[in-house]
Protein backbone atom coordinates (compact mmCIF):
# COMPACT_ATOMS: atom_id res chain seq x y z
CA UNK A 1 0.00 0.00 0.00
CA UNK A 2 1.30 3.32 -1.07
CA UNK A 3 1.75 5.50 1.65
CA UNK A 4 0.42 9.11 1.33
CA UNK A 5 2.11 11.94 3.10
CA UNK A 6 -0.23 13.47 6.02
CA UNK A 7 0.16 17.36 4.65
CA UNK A 8 -1.30 15.87 0.88
CA UNK A 9 -4.29 14.37 2.70
CA UNK A 10 -5.20 17.70 4.58
CA UNK A 11 -4.79 19.60 1.60
CA UNK A 12 -7.40 17.27 -0.37
CA UNK A 13 -9.64 16.88 2.86
CA UNK A 14 -9.84 20.56 3.04
CA UNK A 15 -10.07 21.13 -1.06
CA UNK A 16 -13.41 18.46 -0.87
CA UNK A 17 -14.60 20.38 1.96
CA UNK A 18 -14.72 23.45 -0.01
CA UNK A 19 -16.25 21.91 -2.67
CA UNK A 20 -19.03 21.08 -1.17
CA UNK A 21 -19.63 24.35 0.68
CA UNK A 22 -21.62 25.31 -2.72
CA UNK A 23 -24.09 22.68 -1.76
CA UNK A 24 -24.65 23.92 2.01
CA UNK A 25 -27.70 24.87 3.18
CA UNK A 26 -28.79 28.73 2.64
CA UNK A 27 -27.56 31.15 4.90
CA UNK A 28 -25.14 28.90 5.80
CA UNK A 29 -21.98 29.00 3.96
CA UNK A 30 -18.13 28.39 4.49
CA UNK A 31 -16.83 32.03 3.35
CA UNK A 32 -19.32 34.25 5.23
CA UNK A 33 -19.82 37.61 4.25
CA UNK A 34 -21.12 40.59 5.42
CA UNK A 35 -19.89 43.75 6.97
CA UNK A 36 -17.31 44.50 9.36
CA UNK A 37 -20.17 45.76 12.20
CA UNK A 38 -21.83 41.94 11.51
CA UNK A 39 -18.47 40.26 12.14
CA UNK A 40 -17.87 41.89 14.73
CA UNK A 41 -20.92 41.83 16.50
CA UNK A 42 -21.36 37.97 16.05
CA UNK A 43 -18.81 35.37 16.60
CA UNK A 44 -20.90 32.43 15.21
CA UNK A 45 -18.94 32.83 12.07
CA UNK A 46 -16.15 31.67 13.85
CA UNK A 47 -18.07 28.59 14.38
CA UNK A 48 -18.09 27.90 10.79
CA UNK A 49 -14.39 27.92 10.46
CA UNK A 50 -13.79 26.05 13.83
CA UNK A 51 -16.33 23.39 12.61
CA UNK A 52 -14.32 23.05 9.26
CA UNK A 53 -11.15 22.93 10.51
CA UNK A 54 -11.72 20.47 13.28
CA UNK A 55 -12.37 17.70 10.64
CA UNK A 56 -8.89 17.57 9.05
CA UNK A 57 -6.92 17.31 12.44
CA UNK A 58 -9.63 14.88 13.55
CA UNK A 59 -9.17 12.69 10.52
CA UNK A 60 -4.86 12.76 10.45
CA UNK A 61 -5.08 12.10 14.23
CA UNK A 62 -7.10 8.79 13.28
CA UNK A 63 -4.57 8.51 11.05
CA UNK A 64 -1.31 8.48 13.15
CA UNK A 65 -3.43 6.89 16.18
CA UNK A 66 -4.06 3.79 13.55
CA UNK A 67 -0.35 3.93 12.15
CA UNK A 68 1.32 4.40 15.90
CA UNK A 69 -0.92 1.08 16.61
CA UNK A 70 -0.09 -0.76 13.73
CA UNK A 71 3.85 -0.15 14.09
CA UNK A 72 3.46 -1.48 18.09
CA UNK A 73 2.57 -4.92 16.58
CA UNK A 74 0.50 -5.99 19.47
CA UNK A 75 1.56 -6.20 23.37
CA UNK A 76 -0.44 -3.61 25.66
CA UNK A 77 0.90 -0.84 24.42
CA UNK A 78 -0.44 -1.57 21.08
CA UNK A 79 -3.89 -2.64 22.34
CA UNK A 80 -4.68 0.31 24.35
CA UNK A 81 -3.44 2.27 21.06
CA UNK A 82 -5.83 0.37 18.65
CA UNK A 83 -8.33 0.69 21.44
CA UNK A 84 -7.61 4.12 21.69
CA UNK A 85 -7.87 4.50 17.48
CA UNK A 86 -10.59 3.16 17.34
CA UNK A 87 -12.42 5.42 19.90
CA UNK A 88 -10.70 8.50 17.78
CA UNK A 89 -12.69 7.17 14.70
CA UNK A 90 -15.74 7.05 16.02
CA UNK A 91 -15.37 10.37 17.74
CA UNK A 92 -14.26 11.27 13.86
CA UNK A 93 -17.33 10.41 12.12
CA UNK A 94 -19.44 11.64 15.24
CA UNK A 95 -17.89 15.20 14.39
CA UNK A 96 -18.36 14.75 10.38
CA UNK A 97 -22.15 13.91 11.24
CA UNK A 98 -22.21 16.86 13.43
CA UNK A 99 -20.77 19.35 10.56
CA UNK A 100 -23.03 17.65 8.22
CA UNK A 101 -25.99 18.53 9.94
CA UNK A 102 -24.84 21.76 10.81
CA UNK A 103 -24.00 22.90 7.41
CA UNK A 104 -26.41 20.82 5.15
CA UNK A 105 -29.58 20.23 7.47
CA UNK A 106 -28.76 16.14 7.57
CA UNK A 107 -29.13 14.20 10.28
CA UNK A 108 -28.39 10.63 9.38
CA UNK A 109 -29.30 9.25 12.83
CA UNK A 110 -32.72 10.52 12.93
CA UNK A 111 -33.57 10.20 9.57
CA UNK A 112 -32.40 6.50 9.78
CA UNK A 113 -33.79 5.70 13.06
CA UNK A 114 -36.56 8.06 13.59
CA UNK A 115 -36.63 10.90 16.73
CA UNK A 116 -35.92 8.59 19.60
CA UNK A 117 -33.71 5.65 17.65
CA UNK A 118 -31.33 8.29 16.50
CA UNK A 119 -31.16 10.25 20.01
CA UNK A 120 -30.09 6.55 21.51
CA UNK A 121 -28.38 6.01 18.41
CA UNK A 122 -26.01 9.37 19.40
CA UNK A 123 -25.66 8.40 23.23
CA UNK A 124 -24.44 5.24 21.82
CA UNK A 125 -21.75 6.54 19.75
CA UNK A 126 -20.55 9.23 22.76
CA UNK A 127 -20.51 5.89 25.29
CA UNK A 128 -18.67 3.59 22.77
CA UNK A 129 -15.90 6.74 21.96
CA UNK A 130 -15.20 7.18 25.72
CA UNK A 131 -15.48 3.27 26.75
CA UNK A 132 -12.77 2.58 23.53
CA UNK A 133 -10.66 5.96 24.71
CA UNK A 134 -10.86 4.86 28.26
CA UNK A 135 -9.68 1.15 27.69
CA UNK A 136 -6.98 2.03 25.35
CA UNK A 137 -5.63 4.60 28.33
CA UNK A 138 -5.98 2.05 30.81
CA UNK A 139 -4.37 -0.48 28.73
CA UNK A 140 -1.68 2.24 28.56
CA UNK A 141 -1.72 2.95 31.70
CA UNK A 142 -1.12 -0.90 32.72
CA UNK A 143 1.64 -1.41 30.37
CA UNK A 144 3.76 1.16 31.58
CA UNK A 145 3.47 0.52 35.14
CA UNK A 146 4.79 -3.16 34.57
CA UNK A 147 7.71 -1.18 32.29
Amino acid sequence: MKKIHPAIFLFMLFGVLVCLAGYSQPGCGLLQSGSPAALTTSASNFSYWFGVMELPFLFISVFFAFSTSRELRGGRLGKGMNLLAWGYLVMAIGHLHMQLEHFYGINLFKLLLGQVGGSVAWFVALVITWGLSGLGFYSIYKASKNA
